[in-house]
């Protein structure tokens, strides 16, 4: 049996995410077995907290864009200290990249 997919889409602009969360909920129709996050940054973060969406169970929140922004998260959403570590530390666990 094959390894679970594992999917790191990257979104740090709003129209990043616009694209992330359909890529993401594509993705899960075509494998349902599959694991994906949205790693989102700058831009995005701003446009996730103003605007949600059921994709948004998949997100990861950058925290230095929150402490740059000034920003709080929205209760449930998850935070890690910086999008980059984040991401980086994904790829050596072995889940692919792709940025939207």
């Amino acid at each position: 049996m094959a390894d679970t997919l594992k999917l790191l889409i990257h979104a740090p602009t709003e129209g990043a995410l616009q694209r992330a969360r359909r890529n993401a909920a594509n993705l899960l129709k075509a494998a349902p077995d599959a694991e994906v996050e949205i790693v989102i940054n700058a831009g995005a973060v701003a446009a996730a907290l103003s605007q949600s969406d059921p994709a948004d169970a998949w997100l990861v929140v950058c925290g230095n864009t929150l402490t740059a922004t000034q920003a709080q998260a929205r209760p449930g959403m998850r935070v890690v200290p910086a999008a980059v570590l984040h991401i980086a530390r994904r790829q050596a666990e072995g889940w692919a990249y792709m940025r939207a």
